[in-house]
C-alpha cells in the first residue's frame, strides 16, 4: 500500500470533525496540519490528534510534507484556497461545491492543469453502500432502462440550528448550491451526465433570523433563491424532476426514487453513505429491501480524499474534478434557466464514475 500521504486541512470549522475521524481510520492518509484563521479553534480541533501541526494558512502551503491540500474553508473562499495550494505545486482535495461558481471552478482546473497536480472534491458520500447499491441494481438491469428520476431536499432552513448560517443565504449558498451537490452527484453516479436544464426559483423572504447560539434572535440577509425546482435532462435520455428548498417544513417524498421500465428503486438520502435500498419490480408485490451489495462498508467524510489520493497516476478519481465541475455547472445552469425562463444545454460532460465494489473502508481501496 506504500507510505500514508500528508494530508494538510485549511478550515477547522464543524465539518473537520468529520473528515478527521475518517482520516484516522485510512491508511491511505495521515493528518499532518491544520490551519484556519482562528488559530485556537485549529489546536482545539486537532486536540484528538496528537502529533498534528498547526500553522498559518501560508506557512501550511509552504510545508513541503504537505502532499494534499483539504479544502474546508466556506464555499467563497473554496477557489482563493485552492488556487493558492496549487501555486505552492500541490494536490487539491475540496469540500463542496469546488467553487462559487463555474467561472472560479474553470480557473482552478485550468491551473490545476497548467500545473501539473490533481483536483478533487466532495461529495464522497456516493461511495457507501446506499447510492453505491442501487446503482449496481441500476446497472444489473433490475428496473430496466432508467427513464426518469426524482430528487427533494426540503426543510425550513439550516438557521435554525445553525449559529453562523449566513453563508447558506449569500452567492455560492441556497438549498441548490449547499444540498444539491449531494442529490446531483448521486443522480450523475446513478444515471450519467446532464445534457440540459429547465427550472423555476423563488424566495419567501429576504431576511432569517438565528435560532441558536450567542447570535440567536439576529437576523441574516438572503440574496439568494431558496426554493428551486427544475429538471435534469441527462445525456441517457432519463429526466430527473429535482426540488432543493429551505422554504418549507417537511416533506413526505423520498430522498430520491429511480424509476425504469421493469420497475422503481428508492435511493437513501445522499448526504448519508448508507441506507436501505428498496425495489419495486413489475410483476411483483410491494417493496422489497436489496441486500447490500456495493460500496464502502461505514464510510465517512474523507473516503473520497483516500479514493483520490491512492488513484493511479492519469486515472481520474471517484470525486474528481471533472464530476465536481460538471455537478456545479448543472446547479449554476439550472438557476440560469430559472432566471431566463428557458432550457440551457451545459457546456460540460463528465465520465461516469466508476462504481465501488463492496469493501470495509479500512482495507485497501477498491481500484
Amino acid at each position: 500500500m506504500g507510505e500514508p500521504v500528508n494530508v494538510g486541512v485549511v478550515g477547522c470549522g464543524a465539518i473537520s470533525a468529520q473528515y478527521f475521524r475518517t482520516i484516522e481510520r485510512l491508511p491511505q492518509v495521515r493528518l499532518a496540519a491544520v490551519a484556519d484563521l482562528d488559530l485556537d479553534r485549529a489546536r482545539e480541533a486537532v486536540r484528538p490528534y496528537p502529533g498534528t501541526d498547526v500553522l498559518g494558512v501560508a506557512e501550511l502551503m509552504a510545508d513541503p510534507r504537505i502532499d494534499v491540500l483539504l479544502n474546508l474553508t466556506v464555499p467563497a473562499a473554496h477557489a482563493e484556497i485552492a488556487l493558492q495550494a496549487i501555486a505552492a505545486g500541490k494536490d487539491v482535495y475540496c469540500e463542496k461545491p469546488l467553487a462559487a461558481n463555474v467561472a472560479d471552478a474553470a480557473r482552478v482546473l485550468r491551473a490545476a492543469g497548467e500545473a501539473g497536480v490533481r483536483v478533487g472534491c466532495a461529495p464522497d458520500t456516493v461511495l457507501g453502500t446506499g447510492t453505491q447499491t442501487a446503482r449496481m441494481a441500476i446497472d444489473h438491469g433490475l428496473i430496466g432502462r432508467p427513464v426518469a428520476a426524482t430528487a427533494t431536499m426540503l426543510t425550513p432552513g439550516h438557521e435554525r440550528w445553525h449559529p453562523n448560517p449566513d453563508f447558506y443565504y449569500a452567492p455560492g449558498g441556497g438549498p441548490l448550491l449547499d444540498m444539491g451537490p449531494y442529490y446531483v452527484t448521486c443522480l450523475v453516479t446513478l444515471l450519467g451526465p446532464v445534457a440540459s436544464v429547465v427550472g423555476a426559483s423563488g424566495r419567501t423572504r429576504p431576511k432569517r433570523t438565528i435560532g441558536s447560539g450567542p447570535r440567536q434572535g439576529e437576523e441574516v440577509p438572503v440574496s439568494v433563491d431558496t426554493h428551486v425546482t427544475g429538471v435534469l435532462v441527462h445525456a441517457s435520455g432519463a429526466l430527473s424532476t429535482l426540488v432543493m428548498s429551505f422554504d418549507g417544513v417537511a416533506t413526505r417524498s423520498p430522498n430520491i426514487e429511480v424509476h425504469g421500465e421493469k420497475g422503481s428503486l428508492a435511493v437513501p438520502d445522499p448526504n448519508h453513505f448508507d441506507g436501505a435500498v428498496l425495489a419495486s419490480v413489475l410483476g411483483e408485490e410491494g417493496w422489497r429491501e436489496l441486500p447490500v451489495s456495493a460500496g464502502y462498508v461505514e464510510a465517512g467524510r474523507g473516503v473520497g480524499l483516500a479514493d483520490f489520493a491512492s488513484a493511479h497516476s492519469g486515472a481520474e478519481p471517484r470525486a474528481g474534478g471533472s464530476l465536481a465541475f460538471h455537478v456545479l455547472d448543472v446547479m449554476e445552469s439550472l438557476l440560469d434557466a430559472a432566471r431566463s425562463g428557458t432550457a440551457v444545454t451545459l457546456a460540460s460532460t463528465c465520465e461516469r464514475p466508476l462504481p465501488v465494489a463492496l469493501r470495509p473502508l479500512a482495507g485497501e481501496l477498491d481500484r
